[in-house]
């Protein structure tokens, strides 16, 4: 398969986004960094909060997208343009981040003062950014008819990258925490090297080109994501009844990594389907008459000779133009009450799951789970609303209400606080948080353009941290200790512990229904635009 095709350039961008769970698998190191640093739980509490905001706050990696894929003047490609600089500059940080608190933690080199391992964490999990905006905002280009489906895709196998890296935890390095830092320190970024020069923006446009068989490609890689999800899903209920032996683990991971490994197949097939479509004396090429002013894809991708066919429009916006609209604070408005009330039911999924009565068997069942129902909701949502739009003419923003809406559904279930409701509670928040970390990437695309699109929406995305912030700590730890005084144990039992503060978070999302509900009127407009090309392609 040519190096230079957009399938070979999604199956490398998928298996990046495969090894990128380092964020989400804290879990499995932060014991032997709490003791060997010799932390309290707070100081380890603020480590961890280095980590949410290195995670999610990747206006930096937008800026370097869109200034080394920027649209240049004719002239000769460059080697320092393209994709790969931006895998190559988050390869950088992994690197040195978890190489650092390897040692630290190793004892090879004494032990740093607590904000320089903040800064070690910070830059760890910054890197997250870089590999992810340089493989959904080069998605988008690539499919732009699809790019609620590819979206969906990229944040669904990130979604998934934690349970699969910690399979390969299990089978190679159980119980040795500070082999798995070294892992997370050197496996990402050489998986990044090897892959990163076929991650690359790459049009092509033919006079009868159909979008059919283009959609059926994809609907494969989507398949192929969700029979990974089931198979992870049972190799964790798996993991809670039975102790495999190691042999057995090492099967059932080499059949993960076959099932990872399978878009490939997809790929080669969909790219052979294209140059047969291109020879073929029935579809001609678009040839347009060459403009000595108009820039060519050998200036994004360093010189990959791949015409695009498609013109910045009026609707591509940079970040300061994106930011005097009101579609930008309205959609950042509704971020902070979806994203900030899910991400604060996560960090305290733990503590309700004790002040329920659920055993640590349990909560630890239902942080497993909570990752399957995130990669659902960022593959359904993009997968679902491409569908909707295509042939039902819905607007994006819709399913944005219709998530918002369920989310405070489901917080009002867990502030009910029944037994056994806990489980359908977090499912529901699950899916619908990860609804939104799909939607809202490709709803920034279509409405800000896709020039500055990773710029764009990894600054939206900073109410991820901000409204967790508000929501964890001002909202659900303030009240949790005031309820926990009343008690006679050192910890509060009981539905009540909870149960005002996910009143509040229920509140907090259907206002972000409410304003996601302004967002769809006021975009109606653009989106009626967006639906008839869609409807037609």
């Amino acid at each position: 398969m040519a190096g230079g095709s957009k399938w070979a350039a999604a199956v490398a961008s998928i298996w990046i986004q495969c090894s990128l769970g380092a964020t989400y698998s804290f879990a499995i190191y932060s014991p032997i960094l709490k003791s060997t640093q010799s932390y309290d739980q707070s100081t380890l509490d603020s480590i961890s909060v280095f980590k949410d905001i290195g995670a999610n706050a990747g206006v930096l990696s937008g800026f370097l997208y869109s200034s080394v894929c920027r649209r240049r003047p004719q002239g000769p490609p460059s080697l320092l343009r393209g994709p790969w600089v931006v895998h190559a500059a988050g390869a950088i940080q992994c690197f040195v981040g978890y190489f650092f608190m390897w040692l630290a933690v190793t004892g090879a080199i004494a032990p740093p003062n607590v904000a320089v391992m903040c800064v070690f964490m910070f830059v760890a999990s910054h890197a997250q950014t870089f590999f992810n905006t340089a493989n959904v905002v080069t998605s988008v280009h690539n499919f732009p008819d699809y790019s609620g489906t590819m979206v969906g895709i990229m944040k669904g196998f990130l979604g998934l990258s934690a349970a699969i890296i910690i399979q390969v935890y299990q089978t190679f390095f159980a119980g040795k925490p500070a082999t798995f830092l070294l892992m997370l320190a050197v496996a990402p970024p050489l998986l990044t090297l090897v892959l990163m020069f076929f991650v690359r923006i790459h049009h092509t446009q033919t006079q009868t080109q159909s979008n059919y068989h283009e959609k059926k490609y994809l609907n494969a890689f989507s398949f192929i994501s969700v029979i990974v999800a089931a198979y992870l899903m049972f190799l964790i209920f798996l993991n809670n009844v039975v102790v495999l032996p190691h042999w057995a683990r090492v099967l059932t991971l080499a059949l993960l990594l076959l099932l990872i490994a399978s878009p490939l197949y997809v790929a080669v097939k969909a790219h052979k389907h294209d140059l047969q479509t291109l020879h073929s004396p029935l579809n001609t090429p678009l040839i347009k008459e060459e403009d000595p002013e108009k820039p060519s894809t050998d200036d994004v991708n360093g010189g990959n000779g791949v015409q695009q066919h498609k013109e910045i429009t009026s609707d591509d916006l940079n970040l300061v133009q994106a930011m005097r609209t009101l579609n930008f604070w309205l959609l950042f408005l509704a971020m902070l009450c979806g994203l900030g009330s899910g991400l604060a039911t996560i960090n305290n999924i733990s503590q309700i799951g004790e002040s329920l009565g659920y055993t640590a068997r349990e909560r630890s069942t239902m942080v497993s789970l909570w990752s399957i129902w995130n990669f659902l909701g960022r593959f359904g949502a993009g997968f679902v609303s491409d569908i909707f739009m295509h042939k039902k003419g819905w607007p994006r923003p819709l399913f944005m209400v219709i998530t918002l809406a369920t989310m405070a559904a489901g917080h009002v279930m867990i502030a009910l606080g029944f037994r056994g409701n806990l489980y359908l509670a977090l499912l529901l928040v699950g899916v619908c948080f990860g609804s939104q970390w799909s939607l809202m990437p490709t709803i920034t695309s279509e409405i800000f353009g896709v020039q500055h699109m990773g710029t764009i929406y990894n600054t939206i995305a900073v109410a991820n941290p901000l409204g967790s912030y508000i929501l964890s700590v001002r909202v659900i730890g303030y009240i949790y200790d005031r309820e926990e005084r009343t008690e006679v144990g050192s910890s509060c039992s009981g539905a009540h512990c909870f149960r005002l503060s996910f009143f509040i978070l229920a509140a907090v999302s259907f206002v972000g229904a409410l304003v996601a509900v302004v967002f769809m009127i006021k975009t109606r407009t653009q989106y009626a635009r967006i639906i008839r090309r869609k409807m037609l392609a």
